[in-house]
């Protein structure tokens, strides 16, 4: 399995997908339920499948991810070629976890303790695989509206 397999309720959010991976397969419900229960790890095989081309679908289309710490946040702009990432640095204690911290942030962008630092960075042979990677760490897929506004701000 090259990503991570979907959890259980990513799975029953894909239900009908899921059906049509093995009618692709001319797999019926009655074969899947005969697999699953005399072939576990058959049915385990197909599950990873399909994750792998559920996370192939997402990571193809994703182009902005958020991570955002206590302390700093990034902000990912993931090109064809490239990734270009805005890095937000706090030099004081506010928390940009919490909904206070992340108002002080907005109301204070030009403060001497906010520092901002910007970065090219070219993919790996595997762009999906650095694009999950970046996943696994704890950053969101977002829309990049706070990216396009920092980037606009600092540019």
């Amino acid at each position: 399995m090259k990503y991570s397999r979907l959890t259980k309720e990513q799975f029953e959010e894909l239900h009908k997908e899921f059906i049509n991976f093995l009618a692709t397969q001319s797999i019926t419900a009655e074969e899947w339920e005969d697999i699953k229960t005399n072939k576990p790890e058959v049915a385990e095989q197909e599950l990873d499948v399909f994750s792998d081309l559920v996370w192939e679908g997402v990571l193809s289309k994703v182009t902005y991810i958020e991570h955002i710490s206590p302390q700093q946040m990034h902000l990912f702009n993931l090109k064809d070629s490239h990734m270009h990432v805005i890095a937000v640095k706090l030099n004081t204690p506010i928390d940009l976890t919490t909904k206070e911290g992340f108002d002080w942030l907005r109301e204070n962008l030009m403060d001497e303790n906010v520092e901002f630092l910007q970065a090219k960075k070219d993919y790996s042979e595997d762009k999906h695989a650095d694009k999950f990677k970046l996943i696994q760490q704890g950053g969101v897929i977002t829309k990049g509206d706070l990216y396009k506004y920092l980037n606009k701000l600092i540019n």
